[in-house]
């Protein structure tokens, strides 16, 4: 037999007190109407009344044990728990009329002993009624106020999903649905507006959101709309990243699992800052990708860099002969290489070099050694205000790295040869967009004169989350509690994430002839102000009042806002509607080597000024600001 609770010592205790207070009160009101009958006013002895209350009690409690009315939750009773109800209660008087008719007692009288039944059944059941309608009612009221106040954002197919699944979970304490509380929900089709979604009325739509989170305290967002597009979903999440609450998406139809134990909300998504770039991710030819990488020897230069690093996880799923990881921070080399070794084991051929691209001995050697038939260059200096204060260095590295990689590759006969560069590069006014420029001449020049490797540049914006952008900084000001610093109120930017850079680098070497600059269509621009809401939103803090936002001023070089494409460059498609090339630009190479020649001699000189000075005359469109 199973553990007999407290609840139901409780509810056969409202009982016995019921079946016994009814007993004794219908004696006493038979008592007052001494006119109307002996067989109907006459009450009984106070033994015979004790006797009959007594049996009463008995039967009935046995009954209602019988028919399970103490068995279930008073919470979960439904019209089939109160017909067993019914008829314990009733089987429960049957039987003790029997028995008192069978005891050496006066006989129960008939009258009395229906209006009994009547009174007791009645309010045996009023009370579980009553006690389900109030006190439960007041007890779940206690604890929706521990609940999250949810606002569920589109009244469609999702949100009803969502809500029965909230309905079903309600008091499962184990079930993480069982914690929240939909309060209303939003929808932009006007002929919904205050209609009601099994119980849950539809406030208002989109615009409203903050309005609504505010007087509504809501604390918590379920974006319920799969089927939406990218620019609407980025909409819908500006107006929520306006609040102070929780943000949920469900993910798109395409990427969602049916079946049991997958429900809804479970696969609901703390929101990214990815999902206010405005787009969605970028599809790339795998199929293509591979075909270029499986079986081939591939180096990537700055391995071990944020972009290097996603170079290398992606290039080993595609079986390639061999990996070359050189880098010339070695943290980050073993970093990565543990990880590949923890992932593919003794399956991946890989070779991690510490080098610099500045070593042309040493590079040299490693061609030699290994032959790499394909190379990604991603090893550069990037952090513009750094580099202003060494422009020596960043020409040192990123020129004449990026030049020796180069001639080394078309010395060797490396196949393809892929340069990653940067949005700074198009009409630079710093002097790292400057020397990311000049290596893009320098691989056109390549290209124009290269007979069998095929020299190509990929060039994109800023990319989330890598070494120098700006999410890492602002993630780490928000979780030590400092302010959050914003060079310029106005300033904007192209992002793409990662995987979506290092994807165009892929794609963009399986589709190269020699010579192009691919560009990838990043969508609209963000606002970097937006961004550093967003994010200290996301940590469920308010933007200047939790964590304020300080704005410095431009940095030494900055512009408020970077361009992909340069005038003379023009644009055509290709086979990824998300990618585009440039033209060719005709490079004079003679003229070019000379200034190379002055640039080098000026840079190992460690000669600043002269050392600007020259990359402005290599770089016609550097308009430099100090």
């Amino acid at each position: 037999m199973g553990r007999f609770s407290y609840r139901k010592l409780v509810l056969m205790l409202a009982d016995v007190l019921i079946i016994i207070v009814s007993g004794i009160v219908l004696n006493y009101i038979l008592q007052l109407f001494n006119g109307i009958g002996e067989f109907f006013y006459q009450p009984h002895s106070p033994t015979v009344l004790f006797y009959t209350i007594a049996v009463h009690l008995i039967t009935c409690i046995l009954a209602l044990l019988g028919f399970g009315s103490y068995a279930r939750l008073w919470r979960y009773f439904n019209w089939k728990d109160y017909l067993f109800c019914f008829l314990g209660i009733t089987s429960g008087f049957v039987a003790g009329f029997l028995i008192l008719y069978l005891m050496p007692v006066q006989r129960p009288r008939i009258a009395f002993e229906l209006l009994y039944y009547l009174i007791a059944s009645a309010g045996v059941l009023l009370f579980r009624f009553a006690f389900k309608k109030t006190f439960l009612t007041l007890t779940e009221v206690k604890q929706a106020d521990n609940k999250e106040r949810t606002m569920i954002v589109g009244a469609g197919n999702a949100a009803r999903m969502i809500l029965t699944e909230i309905h079903n979970a309600a008091y499962d304490s184990n079930n993480p649905s069982s914690d929240i509380e939909p309060v209303c929900l939003i929808d932009d089709d006007s002929t919904k507006l205050h209609t009601r979604l099994l119980g849950v009325e539809v406030a208002g739509s989109t615009p409203e959101i903050p309005m609504l989170c505010k007087e509504l305290r809501i604390t918590n967002i379920i974006v319920a709309i799969p089927s939406c597009e990218e620019e609407e979903k980025r909409r819908i999440l500006d107006y929520c990243s306006a609040t102070e609450c929780k943000i949920k998406v469900i993910p798109y139809l395409s990427e969602l699992l049916f079946g049991e134990g997958n429900e809804l909300i479970s696969q609901a998504k703390e929101i990214k800052i990815e999902d206010l770039l405005g787009r969605k991710p970028i599809e790339f030819d795998r199929a293509k990708i591979g075909r270029f990488l499986t079986g081939k020897v591939c180096m990537v230069t700055g391995g071990g860099g944020s972009i290097g690093s996603e170079l290398v996880r992606q290039i080993a799923r595609y079986n390639p002969m061999q990996i070359i990881i050189v880098d010339i921070y070695e943290n980050n080399a073993y970093d990565i290489q543990q990880e590949l070794m923890l992932s593919y084991g003794s399956t991946l051929n890989l070779v991690t070099i510490i080098a610099s691209v500045r070593d042309y001995k040493k590079m040299d050697k490693i061609f030699k050694t290994y032959r790499p038939q394909i190379v990604f260059h991603a090893a550069a200096h990037k952090h513009v205000p750094l580099m202003e204060t060494v422009p020596e260095e960043a020409v040192k590295n990123n020129i004449f790295g990026t030049f020796n990689v180069a001639t080394l590759a078309e010395f060797y006969k490396t196949d393809k040869f892929v340069m990653i560069s940067t949005d700074k590069a198009v009409n630079p006014t710093n002097v790292m967009g400057a020397t990311k420029r000049a290596c893009e001449m320098i691989i056109q020049y390549k290209a124009q004169e290269s007979v069998h490797t095929e020299f190509v540049t990929t060039r994109f914006g800023n990319v989330l989350g890598s070494n120098g952008s700006v999410i890492p900084l602002f993630r780490r000001q928000i979780e030590s509690g400092s302010a959050v610093t914003v060079t310029h109120p106005d300033i904007i930017r192209y992002f793409m994430t990662i995987p979506e850079a290092v994807s165009l680098v892929l794609e963009a070497g399986a589709m190269a002839s020699g010579g192009e600059i691919f560009v990838l269509d990043m969508g609209a621009p963000v606002k970097i102000t937006t961004l550093a809401e967003n994010l200290i939103r996301m940590y469920g803090k308010v933007p200047y009042k939790d964590v304020p936002i300080v704005f410095t001023g431009l940095r030494p070089g900055e512009k408020l806002f970077e361009e992909l494409l340069m005038d003379e460059e023009g644009l055509k498609s290709t086979e990824n509607k998300k990618i585009f090339v440039g033209n060719q630009i005709e490079i004079h190479p003679d003229v070019m080597i000379a200034k190379l020649r002055a640039l080098r001699d000026a840079a190992e000189a460690n000669d600043s000024e002269t050392t600007v000075k020259l990359l402005s005359d290599l770089v016609p469109t550097f308009k430099h600001k100090c």
